[in-house]
């Protein structure tokens, strides 16, 4: 229990960085922001963008926790293919704000808490590849 407190503890902190990073958008990243995509404002705001990236992230946990205790040893495969997705969204992240003029002017401090959230993701799956196997529910039933 107390590995998944750390890393509850160590997702809310990159989280709370994450927001901090997206809300320090560029001046042409806020008048961008303002007038032509308003549904992305809540990133110039710390502690929305930090919530909205806790919540993915725990979502994202929770996935993998779940896939552990029902599949067992076989979720290694799972979170492996995990570390990849994220590892080629963090590529494809990062090719996008170098090709894409308006994602450029985001500023660098944005693109930074963008590649926070995929360690995130990194993270949860190195944590649950280097955690026990958690017996499923009926496997516990059977031994009794």
């Amino acid at each position: 229990m107390k590995r998944n407190s750390l890393l509850i503890t160590f997702l809310l902190l990159l989280a709370m960085l994450s927001g901090y990073l997206f809300s320090k958008v560029s001046w042409v990243g806020r008048v961008g922001m303002r007038w032509f995509y308003k549904e992305y404002g809540f990133l110039k705001v710390w502690w929305q963008a930090a919530t909205v990236i806790f919540v993915i992230l725990m979502s994202l946990y929770l996935l993998h926790y779940w896939v552990q205790k029902k599949i067992g040893a076989k979720a290694k495969l799972y979170h492996v293919a995990g570390i990849l997705l994220s590892v080629a969204g963090l590529y494809l992240t990062y090719a996008d704000f170098r090709e894409t003029l308006s994602h450029r002017w985001l500023g660098e401090r944005f693109h930074l808490g963008a590649y926070c959230f995929w360690l995130g993701w990194i993270g949860i799956c190195v944590s649950f590849l280097a955690s026990p196997v958690i017996a499923s529910d009926k496997k516990v039933e059977a031994t009794r």
